[in-house]
């Protein structure tokens, strides 16, 4: 069996942070269960990371960070009129997979959750990769700010449903076939 680098045991954490997470939340997920589903102990974890926190961010960074990287990689080589349905239905796939989709919802709740207590750097990170997100997206569409605001706001709404488990038939659904460009 070949070893795995620190790098790579990394990266497999980050993967296993987010299938976790994304079930469990912040409060509700062990670093316990992170460190089992990757094969590791808990103090080999936490040479990886300095904390569960730490971790956290790792896992929300890269969450927000594939979906910037898949939304600009639609719009790439896509007409600027086209980049508003090619990112749309990037994030749609995305979006099939069930522990993306949660691990972006918990990330909300750990920041609100997180500046209740009092701690502002862990949202100030989290904002800062969004801020791309949202940068990206902007000078992907090609937009002035209200047009991308509105792209971004269906994206959300997109979130809302989904993770409520509204079917693809349910009438809350039924006008996201003409989702305006303008």
């Amino acid at each position: 069996m070949v070893r795995m680098s620190a790098e790579e045991r990394r990266e497999s954490v980050i993967r296993a942070a987010i299938t976790e997470f994304a079930r469990g939340g912040y409060r509700g997920t062990s670093t316990e269960a992170i460190a089992r589903r990757v094969g590791v102990s808990q103090p080999y974890l936490f040479r990886l990371f300095p904390n569960k926190q730490a971790i956290f961010l790792a896992a929300a960074t890269r969450c927000l960070q594939e979906t910037r990287e898949a939304m600009a990689e639609a719009a790439r080589d896509v007409p600027p009129e086209g980049a508003h349905m090619a990112m749309a239905d990037a994030y749609k796939k995305l979006l099939a997979d069930p522990e993306r989709l949660l691990m972006q919802m918990q990330v909300y709740v750990a920041v609100a959750s997180a500046e209740a207590a009092g701690d502002r750097e862990f949202g100030e990170a989290i904002r800062a990769s969004w801020a791309e997100l949202w940068d990206s997206s902007h000078l992907a569409l090609g937009a002035d700010v209200g047009e991308t605001t509105e792209f971004m706001a269906y994206g959300m709404l997109i979130n809302v449903l989904a993770s409520l488990g509204f079917p693809p038939d349910h009438r809350v659904w039924s006008d996201f076939s003409e989702i305006p460009v303008e």
